[in-house]
């Protein structure tokens, strides 16, 4: 891994709003190139909004398509890499929660959401796939929200040899604090049992179709420490800086790296 700066944007979206979302995301995507980040992170579903109502599939897009071009040109003109996500329809009509990885040179790749809440599970389908990207030195993966609570999928993208796992989220109800309490009952697990960094960040405010999001980002490293949180329930973006030497100190510790000694052959688990 080598050094990179990256921008973690708390993010209001109002369902089916995908000309002003898009609007909203050029803001802060100038505003994090001209502070220095290589890699901006938007929160679950942000271009459609997110709904666990019937009404979310005329929102949906195709990918790639229209809004996936537009993308690529906002990229391509600010030199930033855009992790942004949506409602995905595909050429069989089935609706995925979806997160693209945009660079200058193109839609580098996609990720659907794997574990569907059940709330969701009417509307949308699983996702197959467990890619992993690279860039500007950093292999990472992506996880959407309801993911981050299975252990065995950050395990998975680690030991393929993630550095660092975005999370974004479109998690309703409660605070801010209430929101942080629950997120560190689990991501900073995540990070320190797997050795990588974490960056999770959620939509805030009201939705227009019936949900209210607490806006909340946080930044873990690879020992389970905070080095960044918005605790502010705001719109609002912040810049950190993840330190190659901060996951190396982990992983050349014999009794901090865990994933070496871990027992595979004992986990066959049952489905």
């Amino acid at each position: 891994m080598k050094d990179i700066r990256i921008a973690i944007v708390i993010f209001n979206s109002p369902v089916g709003k995908v000309r002003q979302n898009l609007d909203m995301m050029v803001r802060r995507i100038k505003e994090a190139k001209n502070k220095g980040a290589s890699i901006i992170c938007f929160p679950e579903m942000n271009i459609t909004g997110y709904s666990t109502r019937k009404t979310i599939i005329d929102s949906a897009k195709p990918v790639p398509g229209p809004v996936t071009r537009e993308l690529v040109h906002i990229a391509r003109r600010e030199n930033i890499i855009i992790l942004s996500g949506l409602a995905e329809k595909d050429k069989k009509g089935l609706i995925f929660a979806t997160h693209l990885v945009v660079t200058p040179d193109g839609l580098s790749g996609v990720y659907r959401k794997l574990h569907i809440a059940p709330p969701e599970q009417r509307i949308f389908s699983r996702g197959s796939k467990v890619p992993l990207f690279k860039a500007h030195g950093v292999k990472f993966g992506i996880q959407l929200c309801y993911d981050a609570h299975f252990p065995e999928l950050t395990t998975r993208m680690a030991m393929e040899g993630a550095d660092l796992i975005f999370i974004p989220h479109a998690s309703p109800r409660g605070t801010p604090h209430e929101k942080f309490n629950s997120w560190m009952r689990h991501l900073s697990a995540r990070a320190f049992d797997n050795s990588v960094f974490i960056v999770a960040c959620n939509q805030t405010g009201e939705n227009k179709k019936g949900l209210d999001f607490p806006g909340i980002a946080l930044v873990i490293d690879p020992s389970g420490d905070i080095i960044a949180r918005d605790l502010s329930g705001k719109d609002n973006m912040i810049i950190a800086d993840l330190k190659a030497g901060d996951l190396a100190r982990v992983r050349n510790h014999k009794m901090r790296f865990f994933l070496p000694n871990r027992r595979s052959d004992l986990f066959n688990l049952p489905t």
